[in-house]
């Protein structure tokens, strides 16, 4: 009995043993992908990506890649001059092209790599540093360039799709999708000033993307692409956008006049590491003739170093930087009077003055 069943015992494992050498005979001989393999079908691309293609198609052929020579370029070791390259967009038929203003910088040439691939010569006809932005027109105007279809950003929502498109590290016409982060970001510029209303979003912002169009997911303009937070200098998820309510009230000050009025009341204010202390805005100096001296403002004693009058409120709102001094004679405009409160040798009084345009004073 003990003997017929390890007779059967070995048969079974004779089985076994036969059934696993044969499979992998039989995957060996006949199982082979040698041949290319049937393509498998797939249904119809979801609507989403059929979204973000359409977009894609009907606005790259607005995005310009952007090389300069001679610009100047700030490092960790300073501002020198180097050859660059940034992004931008078709504003108009005419030729002019959008982009940042830190991408032109003192260039000694620009030049302009349109959709079709032909690269020519642009100059720059307008800047405006405090809002990062520039235009540049091309050399050769020809048929066929395609502005970019403008949108807005005051009823922009936090959450909202947003695409970029740019040329990061070189890569030509690169779109990277995310949403809107958060809205009424303030950016610092090269001027000093301060950026209001940027828009932070997660679409994958790098070196290159700098004056690329942000849209939104009709493909509008939504932003021009301008900074990034990083400490590597790569995208980390948050990347920030002038706002394009912002560029379509610059951009065409700069075709038409070459700059855009800068509101201001003629003080020079104690740089804010002079004076860590101050509850606001140390004056500096008042410029003979502005409108601070016809008001009455003081600077700071330059013999005995005291200091003269502290802005603390315009319109009311608290003023801590000359960043929020900025905003807030924009948002009152030029031509209208601003209300200054001022500390003076330890009292509030309020000051009332005109604001102006001291472009170029």
């Amino acid at each position: 009995m003990q003997s017929r069943f390890v007779r059967y015992m070995l048969i079974w494992l004779l089985l076994l043993a036969t059934i696993y050498l044969g499979e992998g005979l039989v995957r060996s001989l006949w199982l082979v992908g040698d041949v290319p393999r049937v393509v498998a079908a797939r249904g119809e691309l979801a609507p989403l990506e059929q979204n973000t293609i359409a977009l894609f198609e009907n606005a790259s052929p607005s995005v310009a890649y952007i090389f300069t020579e001679g610009a100047v370029v700030t490092t960790p070791q300073g501002r020198s001059r180097q050859n660059g390259a940034g992004s931008g967009f078709v504003w108009d038929a005419a030729g002019h092209v959008v982009t940042n203003f830190h991408v032109v910088d003192q260039a000694k040439r620009v030049r302009v790599r349109l959709f079709d691939g032909t690269t020519v010569e642009a100059r720059v006809v307008g800047t405006a540093p405090d809002h990062d932005l520039a235009v540049v027109r091309l050399a050769d105007t020809r048929a066929g360039v395609r502005p970019i279809p403008i949108g807005r950003s005051a009823d922009l929502k936090v959450g909202q799709s947003a695409y970029a498109i740019g040329n990061p590290y070189g890569l030509a016409r690169t779109l990277t999708t995310g949403v809107v982060s958060a809205l009424d970001r303030r950016l610092p510029t090269a001027s000093h000033r301060e950026i209001a209303g940027v828009i932070q979003t997660d679409a994958a912002i790098n070196p290159g993307n700098s004056g690329g169009p942000l849209l939104d997911s009709a493909g509008r303009l939504i932003g021009v692409n301008t900074a990034i937070i990083s400490e590597s200098g790569s995208a980390a998820g948050i990347g920030f956008a002038v706002p394009v309510d912002t560029v379509n009230r610059v951009v065409p000050a700069l075709i038409r006049d070459g700059r855009v009025p800068r509101p201001g009341i003629g003080i020079s204010a104690l740089p804010e590491d002079a004076a860590p202390d101050l509850p606001g805005i140390g004056v500096e100096r008042v410029l003979a003739g502005s409108p601070a001296a016809g008001a009455g403002l003081r600077g700071t004693d330059r013999r005995s170093g005291v200091v003269g009058d502290v802005i603390v409120a315009a319109d009311g709102v608290p003023v801590r930087s000359l960043g929020d001094l900025a905003l807030a004679l924009e948002r009152a405009g030029i031509g209208k009077t601003i209300e200054l409160t001022v500390l003076r040798d330890g009292q509030r009084i309020v000051v009332r003055v005109p604001v102006v345009d001291i472009t170029g004073r």
